[in-house]
């Protein structure tokens, strides 16, 4: 089968600190910010490094009016505005003008948002879209002997995708745990500078046309939120993750299997009518969102041959863009 022609990428932003205590990403873009934001290679793309949420970071915590990555949904930046709205809603149209707007040809071409999480699931790509081939190449080409790795995806429309990495053309978070929030982890953090690094790389061998192969990829496409189980009165939760189950994301978990320790010390099954794959198990900053672990189904993607367009490629791609958006 001929590759897929895609357009090069010209402008990659790599942000950090859109949650200001997840402190990897702070640490490792303010670094890059100490070098030249172009590489040396004239295919590479122009690189821009961003500190998302400068307030938050300065407090080491996560926001500080309102989760700045749940901002970016079109209703979010379109809104109306007010003395008294909150500082990461303001935030997110300020990121938006800079690296958008969002679903407009002038958007950045892509966005690598950087996380941590307390829960131990490695090193993570989490995107939109179970289709979008550069992402999906970039996941395929990072693989890493010593990090365990896997591709999420939140099936989200456009529209309602409310994170950062959904402003550009294409985006992913690259999520890695398990290390605590407000501080930062030696093994955690050079984790995440090979994955940006790689992920660089790869965009320079794109744009200067190199053709990466199609394969096959493992995706684990979220269904449902499990909350903990919690006092009908009082709202408080009655019970934490069972100990057979904390630290094994990604581990198949089966109808029976357990699921909760109540602190009485009674377990509490996985009821559900399939076996799923759980993630993000006992996340410290979820507990405010009432989850307890997200669980999702694995499936095998094929992702065809891609490469680079020309310049002539990229123009008459243009051309015929431009004519359909006239007779429409």
């Amino acid at each position: 089968m001929r590759p897929v022609l895609l357009p090069r990428l010209c402008r990659v932003a790599v942000c950090g600190g859109t949650h200001g205590n997840e402190l990897s990403g702070v640490y490792l873009v303010r670094e890059m910010l100490k070098t030249e934001t172009r590489r040396e290679d004239g295919e590479s793309a122009s690189v821009l490094m961003v500190l998302s949420n400068p307030r938050a970071m300065q407090q080491c915590r996560r926001y500080v009016d309102t989760d700045l990555n749940r901002c970016f949904t079109h209703a979010t930046l379109n809104g109306p505005v007010s003395d008294g709205t909150p500082y990461e809603i303001m935030r997110s149209r300020e990121l938006n003008a800079m690296l958008g707007p969002k679903g407009s040809r002038a958007a950045v071409d892509l966005v690598c948002d950087l996380h941590n999480t307390t829960a131990n699931m490695g090193l993570c790509f989490i995107a939109y879209s179970d289709s979008d081939w550069i992402c999906l190449h970039i996941f395929r080409y990072l693989q890493m002997p010593d990090t365990p790795m896997r591709f999420i995806h939140f099936d989200v429309s456009n529209k309602e995708s409310y994170s950062l990495y959904s402003i550009g053309k294409h985006g992913f978070a690259m999520e890695i745990g398990p290390q605590p929030h407000g501080c930062v982890k030696s093994d955690i953090y050079t984790a995440m500078k090979e994955g940006v690094q790689h992920m660089l790389d790869w965009a320079g061998y794109f744009n200067s046309g190199c053709l990466f192969e199609g394969g096959l990829v493992d995706v684990f496409t979220m269904v449902k939120n499990v909350d903990y189980p919690r006092d009908g009165e009082t709202r408080n939760i009655m019970a934490t993750i069972h100990p057979r189950l904390q630290d094994r994301d990604f581990c198949l978990l089966h109808p029976g299997d357990p699921l909760f320790q109540t602190f009485s010390g009674e377990t509490l099954t996985y009821n559900g009518n399939e076996p799923l794959y759980p993630f993000f198990i006992n996340e410290c900053a979820y507990y405010e969102k009432g989850i307890a672990l997200s669980l999702a189904r694995k499936k095998c993607v094929t992702i065809p041959s891609i490469r680079a367009q020309t310049e002539e490629e990229e123009e008459q791609a243009s051309e015929q863009s431009f004519a359909s958006e006239e007779e429409e």
